[in-house]
């Protein structure tokens, strides 16, 4: 077990209160009346899967219900960052930077 930083209740709480929502910073298509079904098809169902640094949209559902972002390792499951959502990551998933 771990434990995961919730940036609205300010403290470590165990994991299974949390969970995991997805890739984060997934832009919504600004026109989506306008999109062909294959572009709504790519916005809804395709999402990034890399091995490394990725940033993740996660809830605290058995706390304060909010949502926020944490930047994790998929391959040793260390997060390295939570912060609240509109914020911007501190730690880029980008090797070069």
């Amino acid at each position: 077990m771990f434990h995961i930083y919730c940036p609205y209740c300010e403290e470590h709480r165990e994991e299974e209160e949390f969970h995991a929502k997805g890739q984060a910073h997934i832009a919504r298509p600004p026109a989506p009346d306008d999109c062909s079904d294959r572009e709504w098809g790519e916005f809804l169902y395709f999402r990034d899967n890399p091995r490394g640094l990725h940033h993740e949209l996660w809830v605290h559902a058995a706390g304060c219900r909010k949502f926020f972002n944490i930047t994790r390792d998929t391959q040793t499951y260390e997060i390295r960052e939570t912060y609240k959502i509109g914020d911007q990551p501190a730690v880029s998933t980008n090797p070069d930077q």
